[in-house]
């Protein structure tokens, strides 16, 4: 069984700081991609950022140069540091994690989702 689960959210003023991770644990054999989306009440969910196998990388235009996306291979984990935040960051902010597990299978998976609050 594979979990994946995030922490790090909260309530922040515009023009700070969070760093969310993303813990993959079970029986994992490796992570093929981890990506953040959100979902702002009312709209869509969108893809925040993400990263793949290789490091390559790739961000919403709506957060490049603010946000940084990286991960620990040997932790299963990963990050998305939050600069210059605004207001419309504002959002539940969901990992999202394509592993292939120790028997082979190739499945996707969905953190519980971390509310981001920016506002002064």
């Amino acid at each position: 069984q594979v979990r994946v689960v995030e922490s790090g959210g909260g309530l922040v003023q515009p023009g700070g700081s969070l760093r969310l991770s993303c813990a993959a644990s079970g029986s994992i054999r490796s992570i093929n991609a981890m990506g953040w989306y959100r979902q702002a009440p009312g709209k869509q969910r969108e893809l925040v950022a993400d990263i793949i196998t290789g490091e390559s990388t790739r961000y919403a235009n709506s957060v490049k140069g603010r946000f940084t996306i990286s991960r620990d291979n040997a932790k299963n984990t990963g990050f998305l540091q939050m600069n210059s935040l605004k207001p419309d960051d504002t959002a539940v902010y969901y990992c999202n994690a394509r592993i292939t597990d120790r028997s082979w299978a190739a499945g996707e998976y969905w953190g519980q989702g971390t509310q981001v609050t920016v506002s002064s």
